[in-house]
């Protein structure tokens, strides 16, 4: 099989997207795209055996339906840096190779995020780990991010004392605080980058991991564009509705209404009827010149 390569993914390659104040995201390295993905699911060999309209459609109905080994078929491999508290976070991705920088072996460098004041927040009566719309008032937000800076200037000062007194840096570095900057390789398939970025580009997301979110999703859209479309359609901007929720749905629908209403949209017949399925209700099955055939063993839709 031959190396895939996508130009607007080398074009990316190596460039730090800088995040918060002294963070970055780098794009490594990757393995294959949306052309390794739909040769996975083909189990087929080369380039070129189909358009990209017929990619765009098979990838479309794998995330669709769920088939994601496809998926796992590409790799990237990322150099981050962010705040030690929003490692914390991330790492809890199990699904991924990382390998961290060390403070047994490396003198920490004198690197703390400071938020901006907009970034000041009050706590959320509502969500116990989310913050509050609510605005804080300027003075407040001076003074809580001139207490964070005098913080961490004293205890790194502290860390730089012990070191200089021989202690050893594992010991040296244990009261650093968690707004220190860490750094990391950091290497995921698609399949389970969809899942990081479905969690950490959510409104929900604290600000910080939202905004290394970001950058990734930049990345991934270079390695595998088809790919990110599908995931933002059928992933990031869906929804899922329980049982009970979606009988409720069922109850208030008016059937006539909701299939012209796709019709205008311009939803292939395929995809009706699937979303009639969905809803458990028999669907309109009159024919007409929007008619879809589906393309075989592939489960590909052809317009």
């Amino acid at each position: 099989m031959a190396h895939i390569t996508v130009p607007a993914a080398e074009a990316l390659l190596d460039q730090c997207l800088d995040v918060l104040d002294h963070g970055f995201v780098r794009l490594v390295d990757y393995l294959g795209g949306d052309a390794r993905v739909v040769q996975s699911a083909r189990v087929s060999y080369g380039e070129g055996t189909k358009t990209v309209r017929e990619d765009r459609a098979l990838i479309d109905y794998l995330l669709r339906h769920r088939h994601t080994s496809p998926f796992e078929q590409v790799i990237l491999t990322f150099h981050v840096k962010m705040p030690i508290f929003v490692a914390r976070q991330w790492i809890r991705h199990r699904t991924a190779r990382v390998n961290e920088i060390s403070g047994r072996y490396s003198v920490m460098r004198d690197e703390f995020y400071l938020p901006r004041p907009g970034e000041v927040r009050f706590q959320s009566a509502q969500n116990k780990q989310g913050s509050a719309e609510a605005e804080v008032p300027a003075a407040l937000r001076e003074r809580v991010i001139a207490a964070l800076r005098a913080g961490q200037e004293r205890t790194y000062g502290a860390y730089e004392g012990l070191l200089e007194d021989g202690i050893a840096r594992e010991l040296a570095r244990i009261n650093l605080p968690l707004s220190l900057y860490t750094e990391m390789y950091w290497q995921i398939d698609l399949n389970n980058l969809f899942h990081f970025l479905r969690l950490r580009l959510d409104w929900h997301a604290q600000y910080e991991i939202r905004a290394y979110g970001d950058a990734i999703a930049r990345c991934v859209q270079a390695v595998a564009p088809l790919s990110f479309e599908t995931f933002e359609e059928h992933v990031l901007h869906a929804e899922t509705l329980s049982r009970s929720e979606l009988e409720a749905v069922r109850a208030a629908l008016d059937p006539a209404r909701l299939e012209a209403s796709l019709v205008a949209l311009g939803m292939r017949r395929t995809r009706r009827d699937e979303l009639w399925r969905k809803l458990r209700l028999p669907g309109p099955r009159a024919g007409g010149a929007d008619e879809v055939q589906c393309a075989g063993r592939e489960g590909e839709e052809t317009d």
